[in-house]
């Protein structure tokens, strides 16, 4: 972009930020939310997140715990996968393709891209190794490379399954390894043609015959078009052996991260929901997944709640919307989440923590942080707690932005973190 275009830009996105409004507004969270009425302008407000080093600092934990920068010069983290000889995984790389249909899709492209790394993704896949277990990885080596934009992780019997944005692969694994033996094997084909939302988030059943894989939509509310949403706004049931998949859940704009509940076994989302219905309009949430349940995208959101801007409606799907679990809060852009252990301390023993990339759409921004939602007999109860913040300060400077998270069994939670290229690992202080 040149120089005089980019300084319209950022005027323009300065002026709509002025007319927010909404340096008072509180996150609606929990499993009932309040939701306001939606509000309709030409652009929503920015906010530019300024990145800024880490230098000597780093995130603020709670007290009685530890964070420690396990690797640097990493080439866009997004998701994280300890193998069972405590090895870690870190998929790298950056991906999306769409075309910008609008003026404004220029605009907040670009105001998005001045929070973002300017590094370029590595396509590949990077082993952390703690040989010693001291807490120090003083490996890191390309595990696998030539990947196309690589995001959701998984293992089961001998196996790595990463979710590109256009393929699910795999490659045949052996304790100790520290590079693939082969190049990887195609298991199925992913929707990537315009690639609105790229992410592939990924995560396999506890008995490994089965793979979900989350697929985001093609826009934010169909502007494309309903027929470039064939496949999207999905999570996907993949057979591990065969490949052959089916649609488990529809109506989810875009599911950015999966995990299982290890409890009751059931499957868990986060999901980004729509824009420009205002600051506190529509709440990212956590939910569980039911198999043949539709969420509401495009109609309709956080159940009956009707989206106007769609057209045709379709009443019987928005009658058929399933509520989420949890809301999140508007805007908080979660792309991660895992379940603790007990081994994580006893405030943080039973609940999902989750990784918040932070928004970009709000004047008073949000997220910015990995959070612990409390759980009790397998569902949210309480309060959400933070457990990981400092990446964004008061005066607006952005020192890194949480994707993946991911929990040790040892006890400790990885969080991979995109604007910085590190990997953290959080432990509590024995």
């Amino acid at each position: 972009m040149k120089p005089e275009h980019a300084l319209t830009v950022i005027a323009m996105a300065v002026l709509l930020s002025a007319c927010g409004g909404e340096a008072d507004s509180k996150l609606a969270v929990g499993p009932n939310p309040n939701l306001p009425e939606p509000q309709r302008g030409l652009l929503p407000s920015m906010k530019i997140a300024e990145p800024v080093k880490w230098a000597e600092q780093k995130p603020t934990v709670p007290q009685g715990y530890s964070v420690t920068a396990i690797a640097t010069d990493l080439k866009i983290p997004r998701q994280t996968l300890v193998l069972p000889n405590g090895d870690i995984l870190v998929a790298e790389g950056r991906g999306g393709n769409a075309a910008k249909l609008k003026p404004k899709d220029v605009i907040a492209s670009y105001i998005k891209a001045q929070g973002n790394t300017q590094v370029k993704g590595g396509n590949r896949l990077t082993l952390l190794r703690d040989a010693d277990g001291d807490g120090v990885y003083e490996v890191k080596s390309v595990f696998a490379e030539n990947l196309n934009a690589p995001y959701g992780l998984a293992y089961a019997d001998g196996k790595i399954y990463v979710a590109n944005q256009d393929a699910l692969v795999r490659f045949d694994y052996e304790d100790g390894q520290t590079k693939a033996s082969g190049p990887a094997i195609k298991l199925t084909d992913l929707p990537s043609a315009i690639n609105h939302h790229w992410t592939k988030a990924l995560t396999i059943s506890p008995d490994g015959r089965s793979l979900y894989v989350g697929i985001g939509s093609n826009s934010n509310i169909t502007e494309r078009g309903l027929e470039v949403e064939a496949d999207r706004a999905q999570v996907w049931q993949i057979d591990a052996q065969t490949g052959a998949h089916k649609p488990y859940a529809t109506g989810l704009r875009n599911p950015t991260a999966l995990t299982i509940e290890p409890n009751t076994g059931k499957l868990w989302v986060v999901v980004n929901e729509r824009d420009e219905l205002g600051p506190d309009l529509v709440p990212d949430y956590l939910t569980s997944v039911q198999q043949g349940g539709f969420y509401g995208w495009p109609y309709s959101y956080w159940g009956q709640h009707v989206d106007p801007r769609v057209q045709p409606q379709n009443p019987q799907k928005v009658a058929a919307a399933i509520k989420p679990d949890y809301s999140l809060g508007s805007h908080v852009a979660a792309l991660g989440v895992d379940f603790s252990i007990p081994p994580m301390g006893t405030q943080f023993a039973e609940g999902a923590f989750v990784g918040e990339h932070g928004s970009w759409n709000r004047d008073n921004p949000v997220g910015y942080k990995v959070i612990f939602v409390p759980f009790k007999n397998g569902s949210p109860a309480g309060d959400p707690v933070d457990f990981a913040t400092g990446f964004r300060d008061a005066d607006g400077k952005t020192r890194g932005r949480p994707v993946g998270v991911t929990v040790d069994p040892k006890g400790a939670l990885i969080i991979a973190d995109d604007l910085a290229n590190t990997v953290w690992r959080v432990t509590p202080n024995q």
